[in-house]
């Protein structure tokens, strides 16, 4: 029960936080989940600045483009939308440790099988990620070059796409064939 709560808290913190305009509020909002994290929060905060960086940066980069281009100030809108990214991520990480998916979604079979899919789906593709590092690093008699790095990663990444495509529709099939999609009554 527990578990399901601080899912539906975390559920209803991140709908609230796309509701908050007020730059000052969010950041309030991102201090508040770092004090609740305890001494977790330097941890919780690196990790979420590494997952949302890629993305603020190229939404920002885009946003400041577009409004060069209009010749609008950006400033506003984009502590907005980074201090959101950033305050979502930072729960996100800071409530994942804290609760057990399974018992969360136990009330449905049909969730908790699904969990289970993405979370065998997710294990995979870590295991096989590590191994595409570990073939370039062996493969590799000296340092590895940025441009060589980015040919490497653009590649990973393109397989990664095929093979995500091609196990969905496999995964597709065997559910379909075992009457998954059909209602259940």
């Amino acid at each position: 029960m527990k578990d399901r709560a601080l899912l539906l808290l975390y559920l209803a913190a991140i709908v609230a936080a796309t509701f908050v305009h007020d730059p000052a509020r969010l950041a309030a909002a991102l201090a508040a989940v770092l004090l609740l994290s305890g001494r977790r929060a330097p941890r919780v905060l690196g990790r979420a600045l590494r997952a949302a960086a890629p993305f603020a940066a190229a939404v920002s980069l885009g946003w400041l483009a577009a409004s060069w281009w209009q010749e609008r100030p950006a400033g506003a809108a984009l502590l907005r939308l980074n201090l959101r990214v950033l305050l979502m991520t930072c729960l996100t990480f800071a409530l994942a440790a804290r609760i057990d998916l399974q018992r969360a979604l136990g009330f449905s079979r049909t969730l908790r099988f699904a969990l289970v899919l993405a979370v065998s789906q997710v294990l995979t593709f870590r295991r096989l990620h590590a191994d595409f590092r570990l073939a370039l690093r062996c493969r590799s008699p000296r340092r590895v070059s940025t441009a060589t790095a980015l040919r490497h990663g653009a590649a990973t990444g393109a397989w990664f796409l095929r093979r995500a495509e091609h196990d969905a529709g496999e995964i597709a099939q065997a559910l379909d064939a075992r009457g998954f999609f059909l209602d259940q009554r």
